[in-house]
């Protein structure tokens, strides 16, 4: 299969700037089986799995049955909603963060954080240890700004309980909404012993994947996400870079890159690697396939530096360990996400879709870093009480000179 149609996605569920399934019509109950007392089997039958499977239906009519008969709040009574809580139930029951369903709505706000446009606090989500945890705020966002951090565990939304059985669709669903809205989060910021309660009005918010600056003749490459605009900002930054006298290096500022698709982060790893692997698929066989450098990069002589912190993760940690096992650069910074991952991306019937997770993936040197992140050749921290400084940044560029 060639990379370029590969629609593997490796993405922290996002709110920048925001944050069918069963195959049968909704009503038609006879499609799965009658109605009656007695147990119903549906036989499932398709020619790419020749192993018939019995289902039995039965209970789930039952409860449907009395929640339409017996519950009290009929206009709660949404079949479409129901549907749809039964297919997130019967996909969040598998245990894995990372495999869910997308409501229309959810799967359009996706797309659009690819793309680059959305409307809510622009923080960036992820699952650790259970828990949903901020990944990382967007510089200058409305949720910087109002005081969330990288790590804060989200105890609430708006009062509501996301510490049980909350999943990440859920908890971006409830976060986004229109410009100018407010929403409240209940935070457990690190090292702290009580939570928080921040508020935060909601904005429209563009943001770029791609950022150029130069300091001290060092090309500082500001990569935010693996979205469907990447390579093309990326290739005309790489210009910009060539056409550029003096530059001495390029530090690929990795910080909190919630990741993206598998293909860019291949892609982006080609600049700097002359061939090999950049990454190993490893799927539950334990069949293991090899993504390897896949054009002529541009920047292969370049001495290179790549910045990493606990919001750096999936694809941006791709890019990070295919440079760490290759000895192509030194990561500076901290310890990574540690998202070891890959889900297959699909479009489901009435604008609904599901991420599914298909593989885990590896550095070339084999590492599994699902849990552990990367660490850093150079571990350096932030100066909380000076945050106008950035000492990761001055060490790579030191490095570089």
């Amino acid at each position: 299969m060639k990379l370029s149609v590969i629609r593997n996605i490796i993405l922290i569920l996002s709110l920048l700037i925001i944050s069918g399934g069963l195959g049968y019509n909704l009503g038609q109950k006879n499609a799965l089986g009658s109605k009656t007392a007695a147990p119903v089997s549906y036989n499932r039958i398709n020619e790419n799995d020749p192993a018939a499977k019995n289902i039995d239906f039965s209970l789930f009519w039952t409860v449907w049955d009395k929640l339409d008969q017996t519950f009290f709040d009929k206009a709660a009574l949404d079949p479409q909603k129901m549907i749809y809580g039964a297919i997130s139930g019967m996909v969040s029951s598998l245990g894995d963060p990372y495999t869910v369903f997308l409501t229309p709505s959810q799967n359009k706000e996706t797309k659009d954080e690819l793309g680059g446009l959305f409307e809510g606090i622009g923080a960036q989500l992820g699952i650790k240890d259970k828990k949903i945890v901020v990944v990382a705020p967007l510089k200058d966002m409305p949720a910087e700004k109002a005081g969330i951090k990288a790590g804060d565990w989200i105890v609430k939304i708006d009062g509501k309980d996301a510490t049980t059985s909350m999943t990440l669709p859920e908890a971006v669903n409830l976060i986004r909404g229109p410009k100018g809205t407010k929403v409240t989060l209940t935070v457990l910021h690190e090292k702290s012993t009580a939570p928080a309660d921040i508020t935060i009005t909601r904005d429209t918010i563009t943001v770029k994947s791609v950022e150029l600056t130069f300091q001290d003749n060092v090309a500082v490459l500001r990569l935010s996400r693996f979205g469907d605009t990447t390579n093309d900002e990326w290739d005309k930054a790489v210009s910009q870079i060539l056409t550029t006298p003096k530059v001495k290096g390029v530090v690929l500022d990795l910080r909190n890159d919630p990741g993206g698709y598998l293909s860019g982060s291949v892609y982006i790893a080609s600049e700097f690697l002359k061939a090999g692997a950049v990454v190993i698929q490893e799927d539950a066989n334990k069949q293991r396939q090899y993504y390897n450098v896949d054009r002529a990069g541009r920047l292969l002589n370049m001495p290179l530096a790549v910045l990493i912190n606990k919001g750096s993760a999936s694809a941006s940690e791709i890019v990070a360990g295919a440079m760490q096992d290759r000895n192509r650069g030194k990561l500076v910074g901290e310890t990574s996400f540690g998202k070891g991952t890959i889900q297959n991306a699909e479009d489901l019937g009435n604008g609904a879709g599901i991420h599914i997770t298909v593989a885990k993936w590896l550095t070339p040197n084999g590492r599994w870093i699902n849990g552990t992140g990367l660490t850093p050749d150079y571990a350096v921290g932030m100066d909380e009480k000076n945050p106008d400084k950035d000492p990761q940044l001055l060490k790579a560029v030191q490095l570089l000179q």
